[in-house]
């Protein structure tokens, strides 16, 4: 196989950790961009997941070719914004308010050499001689076994989660293989339901996203965003039903939600609080990649 800029990277399925845990290599998930590296006599060029030239937006990581013992060299990673406390920031990363670091996990080619075929151990141990740590990139650490102790330290540590990685397994470019696989820590909140968004195409009858918030200290419930996952239908039609019934004009977050959310929203009296799960708050209170669990 002939490797070309743009690359589409290998995917992840989403699941649960493995049984024979021995068997597979464990990482911890790092809260970023994807982005594909490729170093060429000198030279960086990065790619996002997407195909998307990105070499620009990341001048920080002009000198990743110095650190880099081959000519040329195609790496996979993940670039990370780091917070004040040393964990990655999403937020961060979006806005770019501080210097990137790019986390290589795995090595496609290097000096013209497609690397793919090689097992994960290979390619791992490739790696782990290609790039010499730096202030912006590094090679984080891996274990073989022990998938369960290093996801409740990485829950302990308020971070993504892990990620499994099957002994033995080739690189896949362009395909999502259960070779590797994605293990998320999620948290459990209480949330009070302020108002819905009208459902479309298979929910046109029901509502699109539940509108939640919490309570603060001082009694006012402040907008923490949107729940449109974890339902079923029969869960859909009974919550409508109770939804429609507590229908009221007034919208009861304070602040109103941004204009975009106010001006299609339904409010109802906020009688109903629920449990979801998610990824985490946003530093402005939103809740990120949030599902639904079960009215309270």
């Amino acid at each position: 196989m002939t490797l070309r800029f743009p690359i589409c990277p290998m995917k992840a399925t989403i699941g649960t950790l493995p049984g024979d845990d021995d068997r597979w290599a464990f990482e911890i998930k790092w809260d970023g961009y994807r982005t594909i590296a490729f170093v060429s006599d000198g030279r960086v060029r990065l790619q996002s997941s997407s195909g998307i030239d990105v070499t620009d937006r990341y001048p920080e990581l002009a000198h990743l070719p110095s650190a880099v013992n081959a000519v040329s060299a195609i790496v996979d990673g993940e670039l990370v914004a780091l917070d004040q406390h040393g964990r990655p920031s999403f937020e961060l990363l979006q806005r770019h308010s501080t210097q990137v670091a790019f986390y290589a996990f795995d090595v496609l080619a290097i000096d013209g050499t497609d690397t793919t075929a090689m097992i994960y151990e290979q390619r791992r141990a490739l790696l782990t001689n290609l790039i010499e740590p730096g202030t912006n990139w590094m090679v984080p650490s891996h274990r073989v076994g022990g998938g369960v102790e290093l996801l409740e330290a990485t829950a302990a540590q308020h971070l993504e989660g892990v990620m499994a990685k099957r002994l033995g397994s080739t690189y896949a470019v362009g395909k999502r293989s259960p070779n590797w696989r994605k293990v998320k820590n999620r948290q459990r909140v209480q949330v009070v339901i302020g108002g819905f968004t009208a459902g479309s195409g298979a929910r046109a009858t029901t509502f699109g996203a539940l509108l939640v918030g919490v309570v603060d200290l001082d009694g006012t419930l402040r907008f923490a965003g949107g729940i449109g996952t974890g339902f079923d239908q029969r869960l859909l039609d009974q919550l409508t039903t109770q939804l429609t019934a507590l229908e009221s004009p007034v919208c009861p977050f304070d602040p109103e939600p941004p204009s975009a959310v106010a001006r299609t929203a339904r409010w109802v009296t906020p009688t109903l609080q629920a449990t979801i799960e998610i990824a985490e708050f946003t530093n402005d209170g939103q809740v990120r990649h949030g599902s639904f669990v079960a009215l309270l």
